[in-house]
């Protein structure tokens, strides 16, 4: 049977009780109909997990007992950080959300030439929860107990300047290297992937210029919701740990 995580944006204490918000407690008291006794594993993104005991039902929410803590990490050996111009409402939720089951530490949504999606600073802060809202779903689904880090939306020469790793890769589809190629067996992997429009000539060779290395997937252009989440697998297989 599929166990039932859940994070909680709080320190954990084995013994205590947990009164769950209004909506954690709807989604397991009306959607799954959990009744007392039943046991769910909380996680609060500091890694481990605790096991915790369904101990009342009522008019103010789920009450959990928490149980103990187990240090179980689901994390890759390969740190993977993802620079991804930022794509249009569902795509980029996409993205977000099967890029945190692949594994990636960190996310850095990035303002390019072509982006279609152009946001002010209400919008972005909405953006901005609404995807850890995403990546935190990903997690109780996925099984990690670390949270991906989500980073601001960063201008992209910025941000190719402030990454660090020991390889970094950005996806050009005439590039005459494949990813496959490039990748080795480092611990520390950054991948840079445009918006719908791509990277502009002028940003590829800038990101060039920062050490990134241009690579290619195959013979096919890939939609930008596509193209991260096929070489993030690709990597994770030759490096991480998928292989």
């Amino acid at each position: 049977m599929r166990t039932t995580r859940i994070h909680v944006d709080a320190d954990l204490v084995t013994g205590q009780d947990l009164l769950l918000p209004g909506a954690q407690s709807a989604h397991l008291l009306r959607v799954l109909r959990l009744r007392p006794g039943a046991v769910v594993t909380l996680f609060n993104g500091h890694g481990g997990e605790y096991t915790a005991e369904l101990v009342a039902a009522d008019k103010p929410g789920a009450r959990l007992r928490v149980g103990a803590h187990a240090a179980v990490e689901r994390e890759s050996p390969l740190q993977l950080t993802l620079l991804q111009g930022v794509a249009r409402g569902e795509r980029m939720d996409f993205i977000v959300q099967k890029a945190t089951e692949l594994g990636v530490q960190t996310i850095v949504p990035l303002s390019c030439e072509f982006s279609v999606v152009r946001l002010d600073a209400a919008a972005l802060q909405r953006r901005g929860a609404h995807w850890r809202t995403v990546a935190i779903a990903a997690c109780e689904q996925c099984g990690r107990n670390r949270l991906p880090q989500l980073a601001p939306l960063a201008d992209l020469e910025v941000a190719c300047a402030a990454t660090e790793a020991e390889l970094k890769l950005v996806l050009v589809p005439q590039a005459p290297a494949t990813l496959a190629a490039l990748a080795r067996g480092v611990s520390r992997t950054a991948l840079l992937v445009g918006p719908e429009g791509g990277l502009s000539g002028r940003e590829q060779l800038l990101a060039q210029r920062h050490g990134f290395l241009a690579c290619r997937l195959g013979p096919r252009i890939l939609r930008t919701e596509t193209a991260p989440l096929a070489a993030l697998a690709a990597l994770q297989v030759l490096a991480g740990d998928l292989g």
